[in-house]
């Protein structure tokens, strides 16, 4: 009899494993991915801020906290509205057509982080 091997098989019910990693993780990446393409932490921060409602002190509590995206994501202080006019492709994907909301916000944040090392102007970046 053939044994089944399961253990690559994902879990219909298993959360995306972004989920799971730790924002403070995630966060030098963006500055990263910026700092590269002559732009700063600060636009990064002011991303973050505008996206999530998070502020300078509460960004670093999370961060030192390494709360994983999740929580980053759905704690978020004042997810802001405007977030659904974001458009374009990340990952392959339109970030307009993602069904997951929670996937859907994480992706958002990348575009954004994306626009900003395209050279995109920050007021355009912040849909202001």
């Amino acid at each position: 009899m053939k044994k089944e091997n399961n253990a690559r098989k994902p879990l219909k019910d298993s959360k995306p494993r972004i989920y799971g990693m730790s924002f403070s993780s995630i966060y030098p990446l963006y500055v990263q991915k910026a700092e590269k393409k002559g732009r700063t932490k600060e636009e990064v921060d002011q991303i973050i801020f505008w996206l999530t409602g998070y502020d300078e002190k509460s960004l670093q509590q999370r961060i030192s906290n390494k709360v994983n995206c999740e929580v980053f994501f759905n704690e978020a202080p004042h997810f802001n509205e405007n977030a659904s006019i974001i458009k374009g492709v990340i990952c392959g994907i339109r970030v307009e057509d993602i069904e997951d909301a929670l996937m859907q916000k994480i992706r958002y944040l990348d575009k954004l982080i994306d626009e900003l090392a395209k050279g995109k102007l920050l007021e355009k970046i912040l849909r202001n």
